[in-house]
């Protein structure tokens, strides 16, 4: 059988490559009696998948059951899959079949497998590997012939490393794996289903057809559709029955689309979570301002060293001296100011030694009363502190200005304030 012909035996929908390659998969290993592992989201469409592969086997006149893992109990599973005897537990008045005897040379497919407690996975291993298994209640070994087709919804190998689920029996079941394509990646077979479904329902309900607008149209194909197919469905019933215009455009579609969680488009990181990478971007500026002071701290040594102190070299790097004369003493007059000369106490002495010719030049006497040495802080918290500071200082206390130099929210920046204690 080809694509055309099992789609339209199994009612599939839809053109799109992924689809046809999972068709393809499930094709190929249907005459075999290997287990295969159908992974996709809810409502995706796995059941029909494992109807072709019992339908495409030798064993598709043989019976067919699908079971629910998940919602059958903890206490009840065992006995639903491999039967009990009588009197086993409290309530089993009479011997019952499980499933696994009752399908015998068929197929069972186990839905959500893996919601099976651990204990029931060690006994679905041994009858997938010998065929044996054991009543609950009983201490007879019993055999069966069954295929097992199994689907899940969830990252099985995740929950291999997590300990809820036996690896053995990953590996066991996923002999061959086979992946349906959620909708959205599907966007070519939306419209294509929508159409589909709601022909359907305005035969069943015997009501006018519905036809889509263009940018209805468009917004089906953009739609995240969490549900997959079963949403969808469930989408065009309600348009068939309760809409009373038969003409479809965007803005009544969007009335019965839920809202979308969270935009698929891809945003920059920085965004989805700016509180938590502010404070780190507020630490990288502090580095590099530090490593920027060092780098022209050193740049001014090595300059003194080889040019020894002359007016050129206060011109060139008055800036920086100055900065950190006013970080020092930030009362006192910059360097080449007039009120610098008129005071008694300059603030610093360099010292040329390369210049010992007697002249007056030698020392440059800027203070030599009550000179200590100033050892720079290294603390991340006081450079933060610092910055914020300055910051605050140069747009004099304007806080969303100073937010926007230090690179951060004006929230970020509120807190910061009030945790250092800089009101």
């Amino acid at each position: 059988m080809d694509h055309q012909d099992i789609k339209s035996r199994f009612g599939i929908i839809g053109n799109s490559p992924l689809l046809n390659r999972a068709i393809d998969i499930a094709r190929q290993v249907a005459p075999t009696d290997i287990s295969v592992l159908i992974q996709g989201e809810s409502g995706s469409g796995k059941e029909v998948f494992s109807h072709i592969i019992h339908q495409l086997s030798g064993r598709k006149h043989g019976p067919f059951i699908a079971v629910n893992c998940g919602a059958i109990p903890e206490g009840t599973i065992d006995s639903e899959l491999f039967g009990h005897e009588k009197g086993s537990f409290t309530g089993a008045h009479e011997a019952r079949k499980g499933y696994f005897e009752v399908v015998d040379g068929g197929t069972i497919f186990l839905d959500e497998v893996g919601e099976l407690p651990l204990g029931t996975q060690a006994r679905l291993l041994r009858v997938l590997e010998s065929g044996e298994y054991i009543r609950v209640g009983s201490s007879k070994v019993q055999k069966t012939n069954v295929r097992v087709v199994a689907a899940t919804n969830v990252d099985v190998f995740e929950a291999v490393k997590k300990g809820k689920f036996r690896e053995d029996l990953y590996y066991r079941l996923n002999t061959v794996p086979l992946r349906i394509p959620p909708l959205r990646e599907r966007k070519e077979d939306i419209v294509l289903l929508f159409r589909k479904f709601v022909v359907d329902f305005a035969d069943k309900y015997r009501s006018p057809g519905i036809q889509l607008t263009e940018d209805a149209q468009e917004m089906l194909k953009n739609y995240s559709w969490p549900g997959n197919v079963r949403q969808l469905k469930n989408i065009a019933e309600q348009i068939a029955v309760l809409e009373k215009e038969r003409l479809v455009n965007a803005q009544i579609l969007s009335n019965y689309l839920p809202a979308e969680q969270q935009s698929s488009l891809p945003v920059p990181l920085r965004d989805q979570s700016k509180e938590n990478f502010s404070e780190r971007d507020l630490l990288y500026k502090v580095l590099f301002d530090m490593k920027k002071d060092m780098v022209d701290l050193k740049k001014l040594v090595v300059e003194l060293i080889q040019k020894g102190f002359n007016p050129g070299t206060i011109e060139q790097n008055s800036p920086y001296i100055n900065q950190l004369y006013q970080e020092i003493r930030p009362n006192s007059p910059a360097l080449g100011s007039e009120e610098y000369g008129a005071n008694p106490n300059p603030t610093i002495t360099i010292h040329n030694p390369g210049q010992a010719n007697g002249n007056n030049d030698e020392y440059l006497t800027y203070d030599t009363q009550d000179v200590e040495e100033v050892e720079e802080s290294l603390s991340l918290l006081d450079k933060e502190s610092d910055l914020i500071k300055k910051a605050l200082r140069k747009h004099k206390g304007k806080r969303k200005a100073a937010a926007q130099e230090l690179g951060i929210s004006e929230r970020t920046l509120y807190r910061k304030i009030k945790d250092l204690n800089l009101d």
